[in-house]
């Protein structure tokens, strides 16, 4: 069993589950999961480790239009080193505070290798879900793509300096918050553009036509070999932790002048089908294990 053959097990057996984070009570909750053979490459440093592991928790309270309250983490490791550990929390304190969040503390185990799982708590009064897209909407979204997939590289060939640089990427709570109440289905970007336009889909009973060019990222284009390495980076490797939306056409130009990152309409919701500049777009992106 592959991790989307779970993730349809467990949606049958937990049918409220689905979108980025559980509701309860108005509170938003989500939970996250990294391992550095997987996830936190050679050279990630640990002030990373912590910022991007929170971060992802984070970006699924974005991702339902929610504000940032608190997160908490566990931190597994070989052993256990002091600097390594002030690092780790120093990473994850930041990244709460640039959303106006607070780190309140975790957890310590021994492990055999660096892993940490990460809870985020918000507050949502309008939670944005997957599922209330309709066609002749415009589908959108923040910021540029393919910048966990420059890192990589850049990892690969020793420049870790600016690879942490990108990996450190900004949750984007305060978009997810002016898009909270205007978007009408909503997801990060974390299983890459692909695949989570299928999941959009898939929730809403609908589908999308996509239209070139992509906002992808400068540092892609510094990296991809050609524009087929570079759409791989962009649109399937994921990690990106953008926020991909449905917005009724109207709304659009209102909604991009009060964010205060770009927000690119890349395509327009449609009956059926995922497509890509009339191409199929194949339903491929990240996946654990």
């Amino acid at each position: 069993m592959d991790e989307r053959e779970a993730l349809r097990s467990i949606a049958a057996l937990l049918p409220e589950a689905g979108d980025d984070a559980a509701v309860v009570d108005g509170l938003v909750l989500s939970t996250d999961m990294l391992h550095e053979s997987t996830d936190l490459p050679a050279g990630t440093t640990p002030y990373t480790a912590g910022w991007r592991s929170v971060g992802a928790s984070l970006s699924d309270i974005a991702a339902m239009g929610g504000e940032a309250v608190a997160a908490v983490a566990v931190y597994g490791a070989p052993t256990f080193e002091w600097a390594a550990i002030e690092a780790f929390i120093t990473g994850a304190r930041d990244v709460c505070q640039s959303v106006d969040g607070a780190y309140v503390g975790g957890d310590l185990d021994s492990h055999e290798e660096l892993t940490t799982a990460t809870t985020a708590v918000g507050r949502a009064d309008e939670p944005v879900v997957r599922s209330g897209a309709s066609p002749g909407e415009a589908v959108c979204v923040t910021g540029t793509l393919g910048r966990s997939a420059a890192a990589l590289e850049l990892f690969r060939t020793g420049e870790a300096n600016q690879a942490n640089e990108l990996f450190q990427f900004p949750p984007r709570i305060p978009a997810g918050r002016v898009l909270a109440g205007r978007a009408t289905a909503m997801i990060d970007s974390s299983d890459g553009l692909a695949r989570s336009l299928h999941q959009l889909a898939a929730a809403s009973d609908c589908g999308f036509a996509l239209d070139s060019p992509l906002p992808i990222d400068d540092a892609v284009a510094e990296l991809a070999t050609d524009e087929a390495d570079r759409r791989e980076m962009g649109v399937f490797f994921g990690e990106d932790f953008e926020l991909v939306c449905t917005l009724p056409e109207e709304t659009v130009a209102t909604v991009r002048s009060e964010l205060s990152v770009p927000l690119t309409r890349i395509g327009t919701v449609t009956e059926a089908e995922v497509t890509l500049d009339g191409d199929p777009l194949p339903d491929r992106g990240y996946t654990h294990g």
